[in-house]
Formats: C-alpha cells, sequence, structure tokens
C-alpha cells in the first residue's frame, strides 16, 4: 500500500525540495497543501481546510515568511492538526517555522532569535547517526525555546538534538522531528524568497542574494546527499520508533 504524507507549504515560494524528492523515492505519495494563496502573500490571515491527521501516514510542514507567535486562525488550526498527529502517533517533520509550530504544540514558546541566521551553518550535533553538524543553509528570524520540563502540554518526552550560538536547532518527540534550518532548500526557491522578500533581509544581514544563491548552486549535490540522509534517519530512527525521546 502506498504511504500518504501531507506536505503542508506555507506560501507559494516553497517547495518540499529535496526532502519532498527522498519521501516519493522512499514510497510516500505527496499531497501538498497550500496555506496562503500568492494573491495573500501581503495579508495572509486565510482560513484554509486542514485535512484530518489519521489521513496521512506522515506530516511534512515547511517553512514560512511569517512568525508563529501571529497566532491567527490558520496558525491555531495547523497546531490542532499538529496536535492530533502527535496524538495519534503520526510522524511530522517540522523545518523552520514548521519546527517553531512543534515546537509550540509542545508546550514551547517562539521568540525573535538575538541575530538574524541567513546562510550556511554548522551545528553542535549530539547524534550524527541521526542529523550531522551540517554545513546547513538557515533564513530564519525567530527561534524556538523547549520547554522546561519535558513533554510540555503535549505529554510526551522531548530530547534537543542540535544547536549553534544563536538557537536549537533540532529536537525530537515522540515520532516527531523539528529542524530549525532548510535541508529541502533548492537554488530556485533560494532566489524566489530573495525576489518576495520586501523587507531586503539580505540587505539588513548583510549578504549578497546573488553570491548565496550561487554558493547553494555550486553546493547542489552535496546539499542534496544531507538531505536525503537526514530524511532516511528520520525514517528509520524517529518516525519508525527507533529512538527514543526519553
Amino acid at each position: 500500500m502506498t504511504k500518504r504524507a501531507l506536505v503542508i507549504a506555507h506560501d507559494h515560494l516553497s517547495t518540499a525540495g529535496h526532502v519532498g524528492d527522498r519521501l516519493a523515492q522512499r514510497g510516500y505519495a505527496l499531497d501538498e497543501l497550500l496555506v496562503v494563496p500568492a494573491e495573500r502573500y501581503a495579508t495572509p490571515d486565510v482560513e484554509p481546510r486542514f485535512p484530518p491527521a489519521a489521513e496521512y501516514d506522515l506530516i511534512l510542514s515547511l517553512g514560512a515568511p511569517w512568525s508563529v507567535n501571529r497566532m491567527n486562525a490558520w496558525i491555531r488550526a495547523e497546531l490542532d492538526l499538529l496536535r492530533d498527529a502527535h496524538r495519534l502517533g503520526v510522524p511530522v517533520l517540522g523545518i523552520c517555522f514548521g519546527g517553531q509550530l512543534l515546537a509550540a504544540m509542545i508546550g514551547g514558546s517562539i521568540e525573535r532569535a538575538p541575530r538574524f541566521e541567513l546562510g550556511w551553518t554548522e551545528v553542535e550535533a549530539d547524534e550524527p547517526e541521526l542529523l550531522g553538524p551540517g554545513p546547513w543553509f538557515q533564513f530564519h528570524g525567530d527561534r524556538w525555546l523547549l520547554p522546561q520540563v519535558a513533554g510540555g502540554g503535549a505529554g510526551a518526552a522531548i530530547r534537543e538534538l542540535a544547536r549553534n550560538e544563536v538557537a536549537s536547532q533540532a529536537f525530537v518527540c515522540g515520532r516527531s522531528l523539528g529542524v530549525q534550518f532548510h535541508p529541502e532548500l533548492t537554488p530556485e526557491v533560494l532566489q524566489a524568497w530573495f525576489d518576495g522578500d520586501d523587507e531586503g533581509t539580505a540587505d539588513e544581514v548583510g549578504v549578497d542574494p546573488e553570491a548565496l544563491v550561487k554558493e547553494v548552486r555550486a553546493a547542489l549535490p552535496e546539499a542534496r546527499e544531507r538531505a536525503y540522509a537526514l530524511v532516511d534517519a528520520f525514517l528509520a530512527r524517529v518516525a519508525g520508533g527507533g529512538v527514543s525521546a526519553e
């Protein structure tokens, strides 16, 4: 039987990229839900209908240019979806904003990071066989704070897996994994993010968008392999129950 994965794309500029490719290679049929259509990008207070978590074998929640702290109707609805997934044992892979949603679901909080992370970074990884040091590509201004008491509001133990000097970078909770970086990223998507960034984040951070896109393109084979390895480890050691969250 074909396994089904719900891919939650929060905006029209983002795709599942390498992560989606690997899930498809591993036998998943991908159903994409676009939360905020292009015409509502500047006014993203939409009310999409999320399908039941029970219909899927896995949920992939991608990044977004907005903050989880907006807590508008669709963010609250997606948090409800993730709670149902957790209760039912449906694995979730949350990337950047998706990872922050996962952290909020288990009782963590979201705050502004001490600086905006944009570009390649390595992380301090506790379990390289699950998640290596990278380099991983970062594009975020918020960060999560995991709950101090294991389990938080979700009732299951959590464990931080990686970090750097700016933010916690990965954690596991039950059969789910949140990462702060972007293993899915392709050069085409990064270019689209820069083209759609009306706030001039690259200028504010002091990076050259053209140079970064070229770097991502040059690093494509290695980045793809790291993303594939991350998906494989997630499926085997987290979603498959091989890693205890105790």
